[in-house]
């Protein structure tokens, strides 16, 4: 809790994001990922008279953010949106550095009543932006079995999708969490020495994803961020699974080369111009006594890269 009395979680590797960002005196940062604000704490006061434009499309970050950058005047500019808009959202200003801390915010995992973590009975939402209209709830009850278990492969690499979806078929309608949970408990093979919280979890994030579509939103925000900034801007993506870092990873090395046909074309038929000089040659990872003292950060990877 902070000094204001409101929740707030420490961001991950903030020195790292700053650091790579490389913030000059006057520059235009973007966090795309506002959450609770912590990571644009620290960057407004990482130089002097920076300008940051804060975005998230869950309502709550937005005022919890509000709170913690009181003081901060007119240097800050918070709007509530999905951060595949950010073409629209920023117009035609050039931006200095964005960040993305990508995933579900520790907010939204705490606030029980959103339906994000199995570890508390609760709706099946999974919503970031409480006006998007699908929730799990709305996946799991009416999608049919192939199509719930293309979510669970293919988004939560889960091994048993095919079983665990003919198991929430057989058994729904299905409303909350705990229900969910043990469904897909009973549905992992007793014989298989597997750990069925695992599992679980990976149902759950793949459900997260699709109720978001984040991995779509992602590939859009990228693309339209590295266009967005001005040269020597950079660019600096925090994932947390695998299939975050492959799109990250994957569009960065993209951008960061002249040209993309396919290696046995004899000659350059793409005409793609490398935009991008890539920071970070393998992923930041966050030190031990980081994830001691912030166990969600354990899984965390860091990429980076600057505008040409």
């Amino acid at each position: 809790m902070n000094e204001n009395g409101h929740y707030y979680h420490a961001p991950v590797m903030v020195s790292e994001s700053i650091k790579l960002l490389d913030p000059k005196p006057g520059s235009l940062i973007v966090d795309a990922t506002l959450g609770g604000g912590g990571h644009a704490k620290d960057l407004l006061s990482s130089a002097k008279a920076i300008r940051l434009i804060g975005i998230d499309q869950d309502t709550e970050a937005i005022d919890a953010a509000r709170i913690n950058l009181k003081g901060s005047g007119d240097r800050i500019s918070l709007i509530k949106d999905n951060f595949s808009n950010i073409k629209n959202i920023i117009g035609a200003k050039k931006i200095d550095g964005i960040l993305f801390d990508l995933g579900v915010s520790s907010h939204q995992i705490d606030s029980t009543a959103r339906g994000f973590s199995f570890q508390a009975n609760a709706p099946l939402d999974m919503r970031m932006n409480k006006d998007s209209r699908v929730t799990a709830q709305d996946l799991i009850n009416t999608l049919d079995q192939c199509g719930l278990e293309k979510i669970l492969w293919d988004l939560g690499e889960e091994r048993y999708s095919r079983r665990i979806a003919a198991a929430i078929i057989k058994k729904r309608p299905i409303s909350t969490t705990s229900e969910l949970a043990d469904i897909i408990k009973h549905s992992i093979p007793k014989s298989t020495p597997i750990n069925t919280t695992k599992s679980i979890a990976r149902v759950f994030q793949a459900l997260r994803i699709a109720v978001n579509n984040e991995l779509d939103n992602l590939r859009t925000a990228l693309e339209d961020s590295i266009d967005l900034l001005s040269p020597k801007g950079r660019i600096v993506v925090i994932s947390y699974h695998s299939l975050e870092d492959r799109i990250v990873k994957d569009i960065l090395r993209k951008e960061s080369t002249d040209c993309i046909c396919p290696p046995k074309l004899p000659a350059c038929v793409c005409g793609h111009k490398k935009k991008l000089n890539i920071l970070t040659k393998k992923p930041i990872i966050p030190s031990d006594m980081e994830i001691k003292d912030n166990p969600r950060s354990r899984s965390a990877k860091m990429r980076a890269a600057e505008k040409i």
